[in-house]
């Protein structure tokens, strides 16, 4: 193999790693932003997505994870961190740490940790979730951070916050239009 093969080969190989590291972006970004499409669009349409809780195609799947977290948690957030992918032609295995953060309704919050393991395939150019499995391992109480008032009024004035496409990570292009910074 001559050196251009070799590099295009590489190249190639990352922008498959990117592609699949972006995939299980849109899923977490997706499930945080209550964006059904976002969400879904990490799934290829015959996908199965077991979480221990529920056994689901994507639609279903993206359906339930939404309603469960508008109807349980004011607040949360998957964080994804530590994949791994072995890649095999335009199939992959991926293996991704989770943490999740949430607060419940009665302002307890929990901390649960755990991986997603999924097989992922390459069609027409898109790479998407075929089989995931959700493994929670842990699941811990936090206490909430004892603020003054007026100090967490300040720290959340920056809004728009929310959970939809009205939220400021999807404005562009991103203008800051708050009134100036202001010390505590």
């Amino acid at each position: 193999m001559t050196t251009d093969q070799e590099l295009a080969k590489t190249v190639g190989m990352l922008a498959d790693r990117r592609a699949i590291e972006d995939c299980l972006l849109r899923y977490a970004r997706g499930v945080d932003r209550f964006d059904h499409e976002l969400m879904r669009s990490a799934y290829h349409d015959d996908a199965v997505d077991d979480h221990g809780l529920v056994v689901l195609p994507p639609d279903g799947f993206c359906s339930w994870a939404i309603g469960y977290h508008r109807e349980h948690n004011p607040v949360h957030h998957h964080i994804i961190t530590n994949t791994s992918v072995d890649l095999d032609d335009e199939t992959a295995h991926a293996e991704t740490y989770y943490l999740f953060v949430g607060t419940s309704k009665d302002a307890r919050s929990v901390l649960a940790i755990g991986r997603y393991v999924d097989r992922l395939e390459k069609r027409d150019g898109r790479w998407g979730i075929v089989r995931r499995q959700c493994f929670n391992e842990a699941v811990h109480d936090l206490d909430l951070a004892q603020l003054p008032a007026d100090h967490l009024a300040l720290m959340t004035s920056n809004g728009p916050q929310a959970r939809d496409r009205t939220d400021a990570s999807y404005h562009r292009p991103l203008e800051i239009t708050r009134r100036q910074a202001r010390a505590l």
